[in-house]
Parts: structure tokens; C-alpha cells; sequence
């Protein structure tokens, strides 16, 4: 059998480590060929594709980024797109196809899947954290990890000059990032976009903290959002799955607070240095483990299904349900991180 393998949506610590790990089971145990398509669904959509054998996943583990490459590329949204796609599947002898990606990836391996018959299996991948159907996506873990270290340098210096420093994370619909980081930095404020939050209050949290003589460091994820006005964007584009591009709240958040409170504020914005450089040691397991059960379910014939954390168990479940909803933050959680505000 020949096994196509993509890697689709943003680029996410843990990327190669899923690769090898499908790779090396599957050649070793299964006798099995791979072909690697670059840049996501651009590369089965155009046929464009790079070998992967055993000395070709050869230390790639620790490294961040994919291999492969990856992209945005929505092939639903192109001429023909899912028959090109066949037919070069065909033309390529590739009998099944692992993806790895997001909600915006694995939803259209779910479509091809389930309603045109091609073979599909699922990793989840996306440092937000929020595919409802695992417990954790590899990547996460190390984006929190970037950003609590940025928390805990940020500290220094925020009471070096006696200034709010809000720091702005990546978190488009889930806060996990935000409440997660926020919570290990010791940050005053934490602001995620499953619950809108009011300036006032923001800033009377940021009064509190300097009457204590601290300065406060405000968290806020790209997508919160006050309860009186809009989501904050970059500008209005959208990508090919209708995604506005984000960033910019805390740029926003950070000239309230100084106007309304009178203390200087700064706005770091960590941006794409989350999801970048060498994933963390529980991201390598994961993605790992991830990559063993994906060639797994492709040797059982299991196809429409993702591989997903449970406990401790990986286990699969349909594609479908994993890019069905969203996993946002409870907000019972929320609400318990909240003795720390102010």
C-alpha cells in the first residue's frame, strides 16, 4: 500500500514527530510506501509531492515546523478541487491518506471521506486546543510553555518601570492558551473570548494591583472581546476558509487602560513565536503516539476516523464529531482562575 501523509493549516510544534512516527511503524511493520504531499491540500489539489522513507524522517523529531511544508489551501473552494484530487490520488497509486491539521484540515478530510469515498484518517493538530473530540492537541503544550516564559520576563520589567503590561496570545474562539499561560505566569488579568470583558473592571483590577505596589500584567487572548463593541482585527481580509485575519486587541486594550487609569501601559504581542522552534517534551510524546495509532487505523481500513487523547489511552473517533464544535473553555474554570484577578 502507498500512504499519502499532508500537513495542513498553521505550521505547530509536534508536526515531524507525527510524520516520523507514521513513517517508521508503517514501513518497518507494514512494509508500507509514503508520499508526502507538500503544503497542505495544495499538494494532492496540484500533485505535488515529496518522498518520505526512513532516512528521510532521520532527526526530524526535535524540530519544529513541517517538513512538508503547509498552507491554507481550501481544495473545496477550487475549480474541480475534489475530483483533481482523486485523480491524482489515482495517478499516484495512493490508496489512503493521513491529515494532519485543524478544524479547517480535518474538515475537509471529513468531507472527502464521508461523501466522496476517499480514504481518510485524521491527527488533530492546533495549539488552541480546542478540537472537542480529544483531550489535548499536540502543540498546545508548547505554546504555553513559550508564553508563560514570556510572562514570567515580562514581570522583570513591568516592575522595573512600574507599568500595566498587556500581553496578547493566539486563542481566535478558545482561551486555553490565555487561561492556561495566565495562570502558570501569575498574570493579574486574564481575558478570553468565551466571556466578553468590561474596561472598567479591567482597569480597577489594574488600580488594585498597583495600590498593592506590583505592577500588573494583563493576558488576553487575539480573540476576546469587550461587551461594548467588536472583535479587534488587522485588518478585514479573509483566508479560503473565511477567517479573518486577528491581533490587535491588546494594542487596543493597552491605550484604555492608560487613558482611563493614567499609568503607562505596554502591549507585547508573542504572535507566531508560539507555535514556533523545538515543541516540548510532552508535544514530541503526543504527536508521536499520535503518528503510531494514525498507520494503525490505516492498515485496519478505519478510515473516517481521528486518533484522539483520552486519559492516557489514544483512541479513534469519526471525523465528523471531531470538527463538529469547538472545546472552549468552561466557564466554571474561568471563574475559579478569578480569585487572582486584580
Amino acid at each position: 500500500m502507498r500512504v499519502g501523509v499532508l500537513t495542513g493549516g498553521g505550521d505547530c510544534p509536534g508536526l515531524n514527530a507525527v510524520i516520523r512516527g507514521v513513517v517508521r511503524k508503517g514501513v518497518q511493520e507494514y512494509g508500507y510506501d509514503f508520499v508526502g504531499f507538500r503544503d497542505g491540500w495544495r499538494g494532492p489539489l496540484e500533485g505535488d509531492t515529496v518522498r518520505l522513507d526512513i532516512p528521510a524522517v532521520r532527526g526530524i523529531l526535535p524540530r519544529g515546523g513541517t517538513i512538508l511544508g503547509s498552507s491554507r489551501t481550501n481544495p473545496l473552494k477550487a475549480d474541480n478541487g475534489i475530483r483533481r484530487i482523486k485523480d491524482n490520488l489515482a495517478k499516484l497509486d495512493v490508496q489512503a491518506l493521513i491529515a494532519i491539521g485543524g478544524e479547517d484540515t480535518l474538515g475537509v478530510a471529513a468531507r472527502l471521506s464521508g461523501e466522496y469515498a476517499v480514504p481518510c484518517v485524521g491527527v488533530p493538530k492546533t495549539i488552541d486546543n480546542d478540537l472537542s473530540a480529544t483531550d489535548y492537541t499536540f502543540g498546545f503544550d508548547t505554546a504555553v510553555n513559550i508564553a508563560t516564559e514570556a510572562i514570567d520576563r515580562l514581570h522583570t520589567t513591568a516592575e522595573s518601570h512600574m507599568r500595566v503590561l498587556v500581553v496578547e496570545v493566539m486563542g481566535r474562539h478558545a482561551g486555553w492558551i490565555a487561561i492556561h499561560s495566565g495562570l502558570a505566569g501569575g498574570a493579574n488579568v486574564i481575558l478570553i473570548p468565551e466571556q466578553r470583558f468590561d474596561v472598567d473592571q479591567v482597569c480597577a483590577w489594574v488600580t488594585s494591583r498597583f495600590r498593592a505596589s506590583y505592577a500588573p500584567i494583563v493576558v488576553v487572548a487575539e480573540g476576546a472581546m469587550p461587551k461594548d463593541g467588536d472583535m479587534v482585527l488587522k485588518d478585514g481580509s479573509l483566508d479560503s476558509f473565511g477567517h479573518v485575519r486577528l491581533s490587535g486587541v491588546g494594542e487596543w486594550l493597552a491605550k484604555e487602560i492608560e487613558r482611563r487609569t493614567g499609568k503607562e501601559a505596554r502591549t507585547t504581542v508573542l504572535g507566531h513565536v508560539q507555535r514556533g522552534g523545538t515543541p516540548s517534551a510532552f508535544d514530541r510524546w503526543l504527536a508521536t503516539r499520535f503518528g503510531l495509532h494514525a498507520i494503525d487505523a490505516v492498515h485496519e481500513g478505519d478510515f473516517g476516523t481521528m486518533v484522539a487523547l483520552r486519559g492516557t489511552d489514544i483512541v479513534r473517533v469519526p471525523l465528523a464529531d471531531a470538527t463538529a464544535k469547538l472545546k472552549t473553555v468552561d466557564p466554571k474554570l474561568y471563574a475559579e482562575v478569578g480569585v487572582f484577578f486584580g
